[in-house]
């Protein structure tokens, strides 16, 4: 066996995050498969590994961008836990990422025993204080677990393990301090999580795998409230401290949304948020500091959270989740949106929503995330961007290896979109459905309204800075000066030829006259054509049109 390290260098903490990756990944399933608290959507596993796979881009990252040898221990610590807080997701996730966060601030300035140990230390407190209302029997607990039991030992490897056997032993109490995994006989999923991520630690610095503790066994309840047979408690529950239990029955609904986005922001706008959240709904969670922030929280009103958001700062990469999914042998439809008002509105009819701000597309990784969010055998993806057709496709592929039936439909514009999950019937058979919804996003002329950023030659003459850009079918046609009277120009032209519905969709910034004004237009030119209007919310073109 190699002889350990005696302090934690850069290669170490690459290990450690390529080794964490492989065991999350080997145990995702088991740990997805027994999530049923707070809420039963089957995703503590793929959160964690989607969590540290992020972290460990990141730390790859620093050693290909190296130019005078290889990074020093405190950047490939800092770009581990920035990771984390970059692709954080969910509850488990988000944790996870400030418990890397919490150890980074102690680990950059040493790597020795003394350091680790100070490190689980400063890792469970912070997390701590990141969860709005922390509950025992749950990551929070192991963290704390992992942090006492270090407390003596210096050596580097003997701080590692000792953190690692007392997170296990904590792992297996679980059940005991948490109704919900007493009724269920398993364990915490969060703490199962970062049971594998401190095993892998230890075995980055000792090159073997640890020995993990024999656990009690445990029985699931059968229905009928018999005993079913032995479960192994290995498997567990997700639970991320963020719902108040007093040992009761958890509550058999809570919030019908999982609203999560990054926030640039300042401390102090982040302190007025966290209370507004507290307000709206449940397990709140907001980690990050230095003006970027992970917001994680369970509503009813989807908008409102994200509303909240843009009062505090500027919310992007933002995630709606829908929890009153179908079982996973249904279907679900996952849609790429240019607004949050659009999102929350997609997410109320039952879809899975991303957000794409200008100039930040989703990835490849969060699409296929945003499949598996879905919860469902079949799942219908409406990229509603050109440039997204490839990243989506890929995406697609992804997850089909996984056992997902994926179909994507090549769907150009955020009008599109709507107009395909207008028509989206689960009822129907999957290939009927995906043949009506294809046709009704082919039915749908679209158009966008821009303003020019540069003089630039364009298929309809050259424009100047400032200009107003009428694109129809993504090219542009119509290159004017006023808002409102090229938005009547394009729908003039898009009118002529033909059409009984048009829909806009106007952002936070567009003039409040011109829907109203353009809703005249129509009415007073073209007779029998109908008009909805959609407000987008911020970061959407300033005006979206769709004719079908």
């Amino acid at each position: 066996m190699p002889r350990a390290p005696q302090t934690l260098d850069a290669e170490a903490v690459r290990s450690w995050c390529r080794g964490a990756l492989e065991a999350l990944g080997r145990e995702r399933e088991e740990i997805d498969a027994i999530n049923v608290y707070p809420v039963a959507d089957g995703d503590t596993g793929t959160n964690l590994y989607l969590t540290v796979e992020s972290a460990a881009r990141a730390v790859d990252a620093t050693f290909t961008d190296a130019t005078d040898g290889p990074p020093g221990v405190a950047e490939a610590i800092r770009a581990m836990a920035r990771g984390a807080l970059l692709g954080a997701c969910g509850n488990s996730g988000t944790i996870l990422s400030q418990l890397l966060r919490g150890m980074a601030g102690v680990l950059a300035s040493g790597g020795d025993g003394d350091h680790l140990a100070r490190a689980f230390a400063s890792a469970a407190e912070a997390a701590r204080r990141a969860v709005a209302h922390p509950v025992e029997g749950t990551l929070l607990t192991v963290a704390d677990a992992a942090a006492r039991a270090c407390d003596g030992g210096r050596d580097l490897l003997t701080v590692a393990s000792a953190a690692y056997q007392g997170a296990c032993e904590a792992l297996d109490a679980t059940p005991g301090q948490l109704a919900a995994l007493r009724r269920a006989g398993v364990v915490d999923a969060g703490g199962r999580g970062l049971v594998a991520v401190l095993g892998a630690l230890v075995e980055a610095l000792s090159g073997e795998t640890p020995a993990r503790p024999a656990a009690r066994e445990r029985s699931r309840p059968a229905p009928n409230g018999d005993l079913a047979g032995p479960l192994d408690i290995a498997g567990a529950l997700d639970c991320d401290g963020a719902l108040d239990c007093d040992g009761a029955d958890a509550p058999a609904a809570g919030p019908a949304y999982e609203v999560i986005y990054l926030l640039e922001a300042e401390d102090a706008a982040v302190d007025r948020l966290r209370t507004r959240l507290d307000e709206l709904g449940d397990s709140l969670v907001v980690v990050g500091g230095d003006g970027l922030w992970n917001v994680h929280v369970h509503v009813d009103d989807a908008g409102a959270a994200v509303e909240a958001g843009v009062e505090a700062g500027r919310p992007y990469r933002i995630r709606i989740t829908h929890f009153d999914l179908p079982e996973p042998a249904g279907r679900a439809v996952v849609a790429v949106l240019p607004g949050e008002g659009l999102a929350g509105l997609c997410a109320e009819a039952g879809a899975t929503t991303l957000l794409a701000r200008p100039g930040e597309p989703p990835t490849g990784t969060e699409l296929a995330e945003a499949i598996r969010r879905a919860h469902a055998h079949e799942v219908v993806l409406l990229p509603n961007d050109t440039e997204l057709r490839g990243v989506a496709a890929a995406a697609a592929e992804q997850v089909r290896a996984e056992g997902i039936r994926v179909a994507l439909i090549p769907t150009r514009a955020a009008v599109q979109g709507i107009a395909a999950l207008a028509v989206h019937e689960p009822a129907r058979r999957f290939d009927e459905d995906v043949v009506a919804m294809t046709a009704a996003a082919g039915a749908t002329r679209y158009a966008e309204l821009a303003v020019a950023e540069r003089q630039s030659f364009t298929s309809a003459g050259v424009c100047q800075a400032g200009d107003v850009l009428g694109l129809i079918e993504g090219d542009v046609a119509v290159i004017g000066r006023d808002l409102t009277a090229t938005a009547v120009t394009v729908l003039d032209r898009m009118l002529s030829a033909g059409g009984e519905l048009v829909t806009l969709i106007v952002s936070s910034d567009t003039p409040a006259a011109l829907a109203p004004t353009l809703e005249q237009h129509v009415r007073a030119a073209h007779l029998a054509v109908d008009t909805t209007v959609y407000h987008a919310g911020e970061g959407a073109p300033p005006l979206l049109i769709g004719v079908e």
